[in-house]
């Protein structure tokens, strides 16, 4: 009944969500259409090429008309692959459920392997749609690689601006029906996480499959096409993209296809090849998924490069041609590869709570929610400098070796091996939403127990997939960024000169713009949420006893008007910084607000995404009372359990809301700024010209 319940729910938010967004993609897409279309006043002569200017290229009205295409398709897909996966999790819930009555190895094959399914399919569907994509435009285009790729951009923007709206959409609603359900239920009441006489449980477990499903893998598939799109539209302008190499300009993809294999061996070390027997093995078994599977794509990685590309070639940078060996290449997809676990492993260090920096914060609470709040907020920050760090030098090696087809494809060897990345993701909220209905339909405390150990390395193996989802962003990022000053014509992007300079003190001022807009949006809906729990508990006589059902109904709502409302403003004002910017202000100015973007969003999701995980995992350190230092502090309901719940309270916004939105925000523009350039480049800094 209450899987049915949480089915439903999900579902019929999804669609609501969508009609919603299937207005704006409608908008958006006659928008590429009209601003490409009016490049060359809509004329269907061809133009000179770009990078060969005694060539004819394709009218820049097939661009538009393909570009728009592109867009609806990546949106549709981003929409498909979300809703599927979510629909897989609410089918898990139940069953992961009914296998931890067999023992906590079954239950753990349960939610893994269902997690498993949502990551195949989510990278197959991307792979498959944009390999289709190109052959078809390819038999128009025939040998004009970059009129090609440049039609193909759009398959990244669509990707992306629906996984923003399903992240901040998903993260809203989740988190105000979670905070809620916190605050009144653990804090006020002090009855347990999913006890069903809490009226906003259902809308809870509803949540965790519409924000952390439907969000995460439109999030990742978004990452995935944009670092495809990016890579392919640099090596247009290669010498085998001048050549007419179709393997080597495949090269993106192959990386990725090989990704989906080595996954797919990676897999049955969980569920085969070894079984666990005891709680203490879950989370190691999933880390070593993360390290055999990037293992074995180096092996992969060597031998599509040496299959696949010429022994050397050359790749368009800045004006020049920069000769480029194979093994240089290989070398980029696996510093991309290898920073990704070095960042996944940083993340776990800080969010597990088998570690001393979550002990630490659970130990704060001791004290009060204050302390706890101030170790939290110094952990999150401290927990950046290593991923930066690990950005910096693969963005370093890669840019040496290859110019921006480098970065480029070091963020693909990053999100090589997403479906394993996904598979680990998608356990989490699986495992949690088995506890739930283990909670609500009253199974045994022992089933409950098993639940709550799976949904513990769940939610360390979330805090890694968000790493992984940040680390790829910046490198995507980057990449386009790249891509976009090529295409805008821009030689140098000089932040002496004021035009440049406004923009990155612009730009690195919208991801607080932005957080600042979600979390308001969770603080708004969380109020409306907590109000309505208590009201339920102070006037339904019985509810307290068990002997009267809550109105779940009106839970659901609340959580769904809310977030269908509230997230319009971030998703227009991330849609519409770049064609304000670039229209009045110029492609110059641009550069300087997607360099500023990117800079400080990165930084504050990292931090952000770190600091909920360590907060939400000091609580469940404490509750479950493992380790004699975490009974001391113990047990429910204890004063330093009651801190620590606020603590994890404020960190769900940070978490599950603005710190993976944040990463969508940096690689939206820089992919929107790349499929308009053209026409900021013809068109832009209306200001300036008057002056």
């Amino acid at each position: 009944m209450e899987f049915r319940v949480d089915s439903t729910g999900a579902t019929s938010f999804l669609f609501t969500e969508y009609q919603y967004v299937g207005v704006f993609m409608v908008a958006f897409a006659i928008l590429i259409f009209l601003f490409l279309g009016s490049v060359e006043g809509f004329s269907t002569k061809g133009q000179s090429c770009t990078y060969d200017s005694s060539k004819l290229c394709k009218p820049a009205l097939a661009t538009a008309a393909f570009s728009t295409v592109s867009f609806v398709l990546g949106a549709v897909t981003s929409v498909l692959s979300g809703f599927l996966g979510m629909k897989i999790a609410t089918y898990a819930n139940a069953r992961t459920t009914l296998e931890a009555r067999k023992g906590v190895g079954k239950a753990f094959i349960a939610a893994f392997r269902s997690g498993a399914v949502m990551g195949f399919l989510l990278a197959a569907n991307g792979l498959l749609v944009l390999f289709i994509l190109i052959n078809v435009l390819k038999l128009y285009y025939a040998d004009d690689w970059e009129g090609l790729f440049e039609a193909i951009t759009g398959y990244g923007l669509g990707g992306s601006s629906m996984a923003l709206f399903g992240r901040v959409g998903g993260g809203i609603y989740t988190k105000a029906a979670d905070v809620g359900a916190d605050l009144v239920g653990k804090v006020e009441r002090n009855i347990p996480e999913d006890d069903p006489r809490n009226p906003a449980v259902i809308a809870d477990n509803v949540g965790d499959n519409v924000g952390d499903i439907a969000g995460m893998g439109s999030d990742l598939f978004g990452s995935y096409a944009e670092s495809s799109c990016a890579a392919l539209v640099v090596a247009s302008i290669s010498s085998f993209g001048i050549n007419h190499d179709l393997t080597a300009m495949m090269y993106p993809l192959l990386i990725s296809s090989v990704g989906i294999l080595v996954c797919l061996i990676t897999t049955l070390f969980a569920t085969d090849f070894f079984e666990i027997k005891a709680v203490k093995e879950i989370e190691p078994a999933l880390k070593y998924q993360l390290v055999i599977s990037t293992v074995l794509m180096t092996i992969g990685i060597a031998i599509v490069s040496w299959i696949a590309l010429p022994s050397s070639f050359t790749i368009f940078n800045f004006g020049v041609q920069k000769e480029v060996q194979r093994w240089q290449l290989g070398v980029c997809v696996g510093v991309g590869l290898w920073a990704g676990l070095i960042i996944g492993f940083v993340t776990e260090y800080y969010t597990s709570n088998a570690y001393s920096p979550v002990q630490d914060v659970a130990d704060s609470c001791r004290t009060g929610a204050a302390t706890n709040v101030i170790f939290g907020l110094a952990l999150g920050y401290k927990s950046v400098i290593i991923p930066i760090f690990a950005i910096a030098i693969s963005i370093f090696v890669s840019f040496s070796f290859a110019a921006m087809y480098g970065i480029a494809v070091a963020a693909l060897g990053m999100l090589s091996t997403i479906a394993t990345g996904l598979a680990i993701d998608a356990y989490g909220p699986i495992s949690d939403n088995a506890g739930g209905i283990a909670e609500m339909a009253g199974m045994s405390h022992r089933i409950r127990e098993r639940t709550d150990a799976l949904d513990a390395a769940g939610n360390t193996t979330a805090a890694i997939g968000k790493g992984f989802a940040i680390g790829s962003a910046a490198l995507v990022s980057l990449a386009l960024f790249g891509a976009f000053v090529s295409r805008a014509g821009i030689t140098t992007v000089d932040v002496l000169t004021p035009k440049v300079f406004i923009g990155l003190l612009v730009g690195a001022m919208l991801p607080y713009w932005f957080s600042a807009m979600t979390m308001k949006s969770v603080g708004s809906a969380a109020l409306k949420m907590v109000e309505e729990v208590r009201r339920q508990f102070n006037t339904i006589p019985g509810l307290m006893e068990g002997t009267t059902k809550p109105d779940y109904a009106t839970c659901v709502k609340i959580s769904t008007d809310a977030s269908i409302k509230e997230m319009i403003p971030p998703g227009a004002l991330v849609m519409l910084t770049p064609l304000i910017v670039g229209i009045f202000f110029g492609v110059e100015t641009l550069s300087g607000v997607l360099a500023g973007s990117l800079v400080s969003g990165v930084q504050i999701a990292i931090s952000a995404s770190n600091t909920g995980g360590a907060w939400d995992n000091a609580k469940k350190y404490i509750e479950a009372g493992v380790s004699a230092h975490a009974k001391e502090l113990g047990p429910k309901g204890s004063d330093a359990h009651k801190a620590a719940v606020i603590g994890d309270t404020v960190g769900d916004p940070l978490k599950d809301t603005s710190g993976p939105s944040l990463n969508i925000l940096i690689k939206l523009m820089a992919v929107e700024s790349l499929v308009f350039a053209p026409f900021f480049a013809t068109h832009g800094g209306l200001l300036f010209k008057l002056f």
